[in-house]
């Protein structure tokens, strides 16, 4: 057979041609827009990265609760994987990270985890007195809520288009869903005195990332 004649020896970019990518022609040909997606990809792991920083400040402030600050330690390394993950198929769609980090902050999709502060009437009280373990979880519950809602977008966006993207994202959403599991089986105990097992299990390690790590080639050896 003639090199010309084998299948997907050619297509509709001209050989040499570095203005195009082949990547995205054929999500165009799958119907979906590759600059599209790259932009949402940016917003959600802008909100990876926003939580991965605000996760360390809330954990700071769970002295005393030793499990509480592991288990968020977990979401928190795990999140920064998300990050990770992503950012380099936001290069391979032609895109680049903003150069700086107060515009990419301000494109994250989800509400900064900030530590929360209690009011009572009008005003709020010292946030030393009332960042306390619940409300601190309710913020950690909120923010999982939000990436699942974030990745969850990206899935059907990607579904049946895009195998690539769509594998990053279900992996991660699997991860999110597990995390406000752990936060809603904490929260409605510290809250509420109820039980409300997530089927919890201590990573292996600190940030394991169990779906979202990709592990090096040599490790099966």
């Amino acid at each position: 057979m003639a090199d010309d004649e084998r299948r997907h020896g050619s297509g509709s970019v001209e050989p040499g041609d570095t203005s195009k990518r082949v990547g995205m022609e054929a999500l165009k040909e799958r119907g979906l827009d590759p600059e599209e997606l790259r932009e949402r990809l940016i917003d959600a792991i802008g909100a990876e990265f926003s939580t991965y920083y605000y996760y360390t400040n809330l954990r700071m402030h769970l002295a005393g609760h030793e499990d509480y600050k592991e288990i968020t330690e977990d979401a928190r390394l795990e999140d920064r994987a998300h990050f990770e993950l992503v950012a380099p198929r936001v290069y391979e769609l032609g895109g680049s990270l903003p150069g700086d980090i107060g515009d990419f902050m301000g494109r994250a999709s989800c509400p900064h985890a900030e530590l929360p502060t209690a009011y009572e009437g009008d005003e709020p009280d010292e946030i030393g007195e009332d960042a306390d373990a619940e409300l601190i979880l309710e913020t950690l519950l909120e923010a999982e809520r939000c990436a699942i809602r974030t990745w969850s977008e990206i899935c059907d966006m990607t579904h049946g288009k895009d195998p690539r993207t769509y594998d990053m994202a279900s992996r991660i959403l699997q991860e999110e869903i597990e995390h406000e599991a752990w936060f809603v089986e904490l929260l409605s105990m510290e809250r509420d005195g109820e039980a409300n097992p997530a089927g919890h299990f201590v990573r292996g390690e600190p940030g394991e990332a169990p779906y979202s790590t990709n592990r090096r080639i040599n490790d099966s050896a």
